[in-house]
C-alpha cells in the first residue's frame, strides 16, 4: 500500500535526491531562475518554498536550519538579505513555472522555474494592465448608443 507516499521520487535513492534538491535549491537563490524538467521543477518547489519561507524571519535559528539543508553559506547570505525583502509581503508562492515544450533528443517536458518577485517583465505587464482596467455594464453602453440613432431616423 502507498498511503501518504505523495512526494516524487525521481528516479533516485534519498541520499541523491535529496542532494539534487539541494543543489538546484542553491542555483536558483543564486541566479533567480533555472531551466530543467517538468518533474525536476514541481519536486523543486515542494524543496524550496518552505526554505524561502523561513528567511522571512532573520533568526540565527532559522538561518542554521536553511543551512542545514543548503550547506552553502553564499546561497544562505543572499536568501536572507536580497531575497527576503523582495518576498518580506508576499504570502506564499515565491516560485513560478513556465512550461517550455519538450526536450530535443528525450521528449522530457522542460520548464523555467524562476523567483516571482525577480522578473522584471512579469512585473511591468501587471501594473499596466492594472491602470487601464474599469467596470463598465453592457446595458449602460449599449443605451446612449442607440439614442443618437433613434433621433436621426426621426428627423
Amino acid at each position: 500500500m502507498r498511503h501518504n507516499k505523495k512526494f516524487n521520487h525521481l528516479g533516485r535513492k534519498k541520499a541523491h535526491r535529496e542532494a539534487l534538491l539541494a543543489n538546484m535549491t542553491i542555483a536558483l537563490i543564486l541566479r533567480k531562475r533555472i531551466f530543467t524538467t517538468l518533474a525536476k521543477a514541481k519536486a523543486l518547489r515542494v524543496y524550496a518554498e518552505p526554505l524561502i519561507n523561513r528567511a522571512k524571519e532573520d533568526t540565527m535559528h532559522n538561518r542554521r536550519v536553511v543551512f542545514s539543508y543548503l550547506q552553502n553559506k553564499e546561497a544562505v547570505t543572499e536568501l536572507f538579505r536580497e531575497v527576503a525583502q523582495k518576498i518580506a509581503d508576499r504570502p506564499g508562492g515565491y516560485t513560478r513555472i513556465l512550461k517550455t515544450g519538450n526536450r530535443l533528443g528525450d521528449n522530457a517536458k522542460t520548464c523555467f522555474i524562476e523567483l516571482v518577485d525577480y522578473n522584471e517583465n512579469m512585473l511591468k505587464e501587471k501594473t499596466a494592465k492594472k491602470a487601464g482596467r474599469t467596470r463598465r455594464s453592457r446595458k449602460s453602453n449599449a443605451a446612449p448608443a442607440e439614442a443618437p440613432k433613434a433621433e436621426e431616423a426621426a428627423e
